[in-house]
């Protein structure tokens, strides 16, 4: 996503240690949570490698009680589809990929579907999966820089991915690297068909939760409820059909700007073929900034699909006071204006939420809200349920 500011000074409430300063804090954690220690059962109700639930579950743990110490490792373990990968408490200090692609045809090489991470304690502060690279970092190979996919922390290609009670972090900050322009620093990057998070919580400050698909041609549907998101510039976008229930997003605060807006919330891509692009519903909005400094979306339009027509539907959700009311949208490029695109609230309430200049709040009519449903979004797919 492009940067929206380039000057680089501290952001966040949040301050973040640097895993080399000795497995350290991240994101206000202890590298092993208080309710690790001394833990007898760090899987749980879970079971163990002892006492494994079925032959399909493996167990992960940072202190070697499980079968792997790290999440890839278990992942690549993980061959077939059905795979249950239960979490002990931790920070996971790495990088995590599921699917991996042929670089000819651009296909899945494997097909590790129908896979889920459970975090054990069933606290979504105990198990973090967290890394540092940034959209500008520059590979330890020499072979350039990561890009903002390259950047995720943990990409996720396969369909049938289900996650629960789990932090996806990134905890690259603008104000360690003041040489680095391209800040873009994902936490995850979503593009399987049928993805589904419970009780998860996403963290990071730009491109936080990229919820995308495999190719511009392809619809993935993806469903987030009681899920936490924070950041500041576009920290929730891409192309895919996401539905955000129960929802809650943070705004961080900045102190490295004057004047607003200091980021946008929603940044959809979606393709102009896709009539479902992302709904949120019955979520709300918070922000540690000052009163309207942030914007509830812009459209983004990318390079490489100049047909897009992005979509958010925001409905019965409360918009703290962090949001300008008065003008929520605005442009990313003045080529494709937020009005062309498919934005549309509908009984949202808040101080966020307060309509003072209608055509900069369009409104879905009762009869149009009707089908702005997660069950309308997402088909026949009913997440949390194998198929």
């Amino acid at each position: 996503m492009p940067s929206h500011h380039t000057h680089q000074l501290p952001l966040s409430r949040r301050g973040f240690l640097m895993a080399s300063a000795g497995a350290g804090v991240a994101l206000g954690l202890t590298t092993v949570p208080a309710l690790a220690v001394g833990r007898p059962r760090p899987f749980g109700r879970y079971g163990s490698p002892a006492a494994r639930l079925n032959p399909l579950t493996l167990y992960v743990d940072p202190r070697g009680r499980g079968d792997f110490t790290t999440v890839q490792s278990a992942v690549n373990a993980a061959t077939g589809a059905g795979h249950t990968l239960v979490l002990a408490p931790g920070v996971y200090r790495e990088t995590v990929i599921t699917g991996v692609t042929d670089p000819a045809t651009g296909k899945l090489t494997d097909a590790a579907t129908e896979m889920t991470w459970i975090g054990a304690s069933e606290d979504p502060r105990d198990v973090v999966i967290v890394y540092d690279n940034a959209n500008g970092t520059q590979k330890p190979d020499g072979s350039g820089t990561y890009g903002t996919s390259g950047s995720a922390t943990t990409t996720l290609r396969t369909d049938g991915f289900t996650a629960r009670w789990i932090t996806f972090a990134n905890d690259w900050l603008r104000a360690d690297h003041p040489d680095i322009t391209g800040t873009q620093a994902v936490a995850v990057k979503v593009q399987g068909d049928r993805s589904a998070f419970f009780d998860c919580r996403f963290l990071g400050h730009q491109d936080t939760l990229y919820a995308d698909s495999l190719a511009l041609g392809v619809f993935a549907r993806q469903y987030y409820t009681r899920c936490y998101v924070e950041g500041d510039v576009d920290f929730v976008f891409g192309r895919a059909t996401a539905v955000y229930d129960h929802c809650h997003f943070r705004t961080l605060n900045r102190t490295d700007l004057a004047a607003a807006p200091y980021g946008f919330v929603f940044a959809p891509s979606t393709a102009v073929a896709n009539p479902r692009g992302y709904l949120v519903t019955h979520s709300r909005v918070s922000s540690e900034a000052p009163r309207g400094y942030y914007k509830l979306a812009r459209p983004w339009v990318p390079g490489s699909d100049t047909t897009a027509h992005p979509m958010l539907t925001v409905r019965n959700t409360v918009l703290g006071a962090g949001i300008d009311a008065v003008a929520p949208y605005t442009n990313m490029s003045d080529t494709y204006p937020w009005q062309s695109q498919r934005f549309a609230e509908y009984r949202n309430t808040g101080p966020g939420a307060v309509i003072t200049v209608p055509e900069n709040r369009p409104q879905l009519t009762p009869a149009q809200a009707e089908s702005a449903t997660r069950e309308t979004y997402l088909g026949d797919w009913t997440p949390g349920r194998r198929r």
